[in-house]
């Protein structure tokens, strides 16, 4: 026990020695890429996070019936247990199920909320790696499309949920990624200010989501390796504070030393509640992202928002801080 405890404490002492974190994301599987969409498939709806109603999984499949799909409702879509869908068990077991039946090819999250970080330990992540599917959402959907990328090395999906507004912009998006398998070139419409916090180009493995979730999910061993990644962040609701203090946490976390390059999409509804006595996001973002001295902007077509990219978690990205572009190196499906 000394003789651990002393080894613990020699690389505790070189890690603070030389600024390194005593420890970083998991060492992923080697990544793999689910089939792509086709006309006629099937997609599983499930919902992991937060309590829905009948109208949310109508309007999901018309959604989807619309587009050339069938649909498959999890067995617990409608359950509730307090705020959450369902006890946790039952969460699980329809993500669990989805993915080990061979009748459906992609699965759908209808919606986010609180509840995914509950469910991680629950899963079968040597099953999910054996039947590789599409699966998508955003918001607290990221501890799902973390953990499932991280612990199977499966490509996940930031993008709509099923109640989302499924207008052209995100439609065209999902389609050139999801269907079409295309390399895309992600860049915001000419209506949306990229605000360039670092100019330059980066390369990296594109991993991220919501940044309250992701924090939340620190200390885990459900985040993947962070070394020379694209981070991508968004978050609705925060007080500029707050959004200071959870990049604060990545930095102490030895995170945002490790990355290539950093995104920060939309803050919907973020804002001071004495603007006379803050910081503003930008002044945030530069403290933070400035001395690291790599490509960074804010301001991308990411989160709680209308129009929406889908964003492959695990494929090889390069990124332009002065444009503003997320140009995918590689398909995100076979």
């Amino acid at each position: 026990m000394f003789v651990n405890r002393r080894r613990f404490l020699s690389i505790a002492l070189f890690c603070a020695a030389t600024q390194l974190p005593i420890a970083s994301g998991a060492k992923s599987p080697a990544l793999k890429k689910p089939p792509r969409l086709k006309v006629g498939d099937t997609v599983g709806l499930i919902n992991p996070a937060t309590i829905i109603k009948a109208s949310d999984i109508q309007q999901t499949v018309q959604v989807l019936s619309a587009l050339g799909l069938k649909v498959k409702l999890g067995k617990h879509l409608l359950d509730r247990y307090g705020y959450l869908a369902g006890k946790d068990a039952d969460r699980a077991a329809d993500l669990n199920t989805m993915f080990s039946d061979p009748t459906v090819q992609a699965i759908l999250t209808i919606r986010g909320g609180w509840g995914c970080n509950r469910i991680l330990p629950l899963l079968d992540y040597a099953a999910i790696r054996r039947h590789p599917k599409i699966i998508m959402g955003y918001s607290d959907i990221t501890s799902l499309l973390l953990a499932i990328t991280a612990k199977s090395g499966i490509v996940t999906f930031h993008g709509p949920v099923g109640t989302s507004k499924w207008n052209p912009f995100t439609l065209d998006y999902a389609k050139q990624v999801l269907w079409a398998g295309d390399s895309v070139t992600m860049r915001n419409t000419s209506t949306t200010i990229v605000e360039t916090i670092n100019p330059g180009i980066a390369k990296g493995k594109l991993i991220g989501g919501n940044l309250s979730v992701l924090t939340a999910m620190l200390g885990s061993n459900y985040l993947p390796d962070w070394h020379q990644s694209i981070l991508f962040v968004e978050d609705v609701g925060e007080d500029i504070y707050r959004i200071d203090r959870m990049l604060t946490q990545l930095k102490l976390a030895g995170i945002l030393n490790q990355i290539s390059g950093f995104i920060f999409g939309q803050c919907t509804n973020c804002k001071a509640d004495n603007p006379l006595e803050s910081l503003t996001l930008s002044q945030v973002f530069r403290d933070h992202l400035q001395p690291l001295n790599i490509p960074a902007w804010s301001g991308s077509m990411i989160g709680h928002i209308e129009d929406k990219f889908t964003l492959p978690l695990g494929v090889q990205v390069e990124v332009d801080a002065s444009q503003g572009t997320i140009k995918m190196l590689e398909s995100a499906v076979i």
